[in-house]
């Protein structure tokens, strides 16, 4: 088996994971793949002495590796969504922050887990992303143009709405006038949507929701369409430019430049072990506390 190993940032809680995680695949021989700047990082801090093999781009990732391990919060997979891309590559997340909805596995069970790995006792949960292309070239969006929680666009350098106008295949649909829109994926409705009031998707369901921010009109509610809608925008407002944001990942659009979004031709295949479901992590982590039962 050969894994690759990706991670941003070093916390304290960080430690007894790499610990868990080198310890379990060296003694069953999994093949780890480090990326060149966590491996640097760790090396620094002393947490692991041995020579492993590294990797700095997609372009190095490829059908040899049978999963991607991410440890860290949501945030670090949406990173590595990045670096997976269209390989088809599963990605499994430890989480090493708070609230994780894609890093599921939590730091206490890691070896029990990583168990589930090595017999493929697990499955695949197929997550959607959106696309996005604009009339008006921009480097940023064109090298990457693709999201896993959300694209969203919003107001830049000014206290003033934008206007949004807003098709759905072809068809006007509505001008929000609002600080911006979001145009979420299943996988996005437990972020940025649902702080903004939208609804919240499971994994699976075919759908996209567009959800303003701050909207100036009290009966503009989040819609949900079906995510092979085509959706077109086009933003006007005081200033010459405003905000697209792809998840974490922010470039600046002039106005009047038209966005078509779309769903993209691939996934992504996040590992889904038996006792950390999607159910079980929202009932956990947002609608009802800790659960109860065993």
């Amino acid at each position: 088996m050969k894994v690759a190993i990706y991670g941003q940032y070093y916390q304290n809680s960080t430690q007894p994971i790499i610990n868990d995680i080198f310890v379990f695949f060296t003694k069953n021989n999994v093949e780890m793949v480090i990326e060149a700047n966590f491996l640097s990082m760790i090396y620094a801090l002393k947490l692991v002495e041995n020579n492993y093999k590294t990797f700095s781009s997609h372009t190095e990732l490829d059908s040899s590796f049978d999963m991607l391990i991410s440890i860290g919060g949501d945030g670090t997979i949406l990173r590595a969504a990045t670096l997976v891309r269209d390989s088809g590559i599963p990605i499994l997340g430890i989480n090493a922050g708070r609230l994780g909805f894609l890093a599921s596995v939590q730091k206490e069970n890691i070896a029990s887990f990583l168990q589930f790995v090595l017999d493929k006792k697990y499955t695949l949960s197929k997550r959607a992303l959106i696309s996005i292309h604009c009339t008006t070239p921009n480097e940023s969006i064109e090298e990457m143009n693709f999201a896993m929680n959300e694209i969203t666009v919003s107001r830049k350098d000014t206290t003033a709405m934008i206007t949004i106008d807003t098709y759905l295949n072809g068809e006007y649909l509505n001008s929000y006038w609002a600080d911006g829109l979001i145009i979420s994926t299943p996988t996005g409705t437990t972020g940025y949507n649902l702080s903004c009031g939208g609804p919240i998707l499971t994994p699976n369901v075919k759908s996209l929701v567009i959800t303003p921010i701050a909207p100036h009109n009290l009966t503009t509610r989040p819609l949900v369409v079906p995510d092979n809608t085509e959706i077109r925008l086009k933003v006007s407002g005081r200033e010459a430019n405003y905000l697209v944001s792809l998840d974490s990942r922010v470039t600046s659009v002039k106005n009047e430049s038209v966005l078509t979004l779309s769903k993209t031709p691939f996934y992504i295949n996040m590992v889904e072990i038996p006792e950390e479901t999607f159910v079980k992590t929202l009932r956990k982590k947002l609608l009802w506390g800790e659960d109860k039962r065993n």
